[in-house]
């Protein structure tokens, strides 16, 4: 059936760029594909294949202004990304008493799963804060959100952009904090505002957590 849905009527002048978070979704996607069978939940081209399928007609929907089913593909990209990567984290874990892994092996899994939790983090919080990006983008600047960027706290040119609008956040900049919830345990230099953001924040620390304590000291304690 033919897409039905209104396309959006505003038209934003100067809209965030989207291939980045395409990027990283593709990334997670190739990053999964690289664990042992053992730790795939089903085939390892799973999760590329969910990537490309999702995000292809995502990206159609962002290109024809059907910005409600641009959403909820997006949205389903992150969950099925985030379930397959918790399903492998417990494989993993599970698969310690064992002792059948290689040292070499436990290693690579586990840091291609810190990445890719990395990734599928920063996307969750750049899909949700503010309204998610389409909301974004409809708004002089960045002044309300679940977290608290430097930028929005300093008037004058240090709260701009270098070409003088309202600074508003990027891809990079979630990807810049889903990093140091995965290494700091903490978001740094943002803080964190939204109940939602809060969770999201706790559950990606408990799991970079237990793949840095649990996985990859136990692995290099084995060398």
């Amino acid at each position: 059936m033919p897409n039905t849905e209104p396309a959006d009527p505003v038209v934003p002048e100067d809209p965030e760029p989207r291939w980045p978070a395409l990027v990283a979704v593709l990334a997670a996607g190739g990053l999964y594909a690289a664990l042992p069978a053992y730790l795939s939940l089903g085939p390892r081209w799973v999760a590329p294949a969910v990537a490309v399928a999702l995000s292809i007609p995502a990206m159609i929907a962002h290109r024809r202004g059907y910005r409600r089913s641009n959403i909820v593909l997006g949205h389903a990209t992150s969950a099925a990304l985030s379930v397959l990567v918790l399903g492998s984290v417990v494989r993993l874990v599970t698969a310690l008493p064992a002792h059948k892994e290689a040292p070499a092996d436990l290693l690579r899994s586990a840091g291609a799963l810190w990445a890719t939790n990395v990734l599928i983090f920063a996307l969750w919080y750049w899909r949700l804060d503010a309204g998610g990006p389409h909301k974004r983008d409809l708004k002089a600047g960045h002044q309300t959100g679940a977290f608290l960027f430097p930028q929005m706290t300093l008037d004058g040119p240090a709260g701009c952009e270098p070409d003088g609008r309202p600074w508003s956040p990027r891809f990079i900049d979630y990807v810049f904090l889903a990093f140091n919830t995965s290494t700091a345990f903490s978001p740094t230099d943002v803080p964190v505002l939204g109940r939602w953001a809060k969770v999201l924040m706790m559950i990606q620390a408990a799991i970079s957590l237990m793949i840095i304590a649990l996985l990859i000291g136990r692995g290099v304690n084995i060398l």
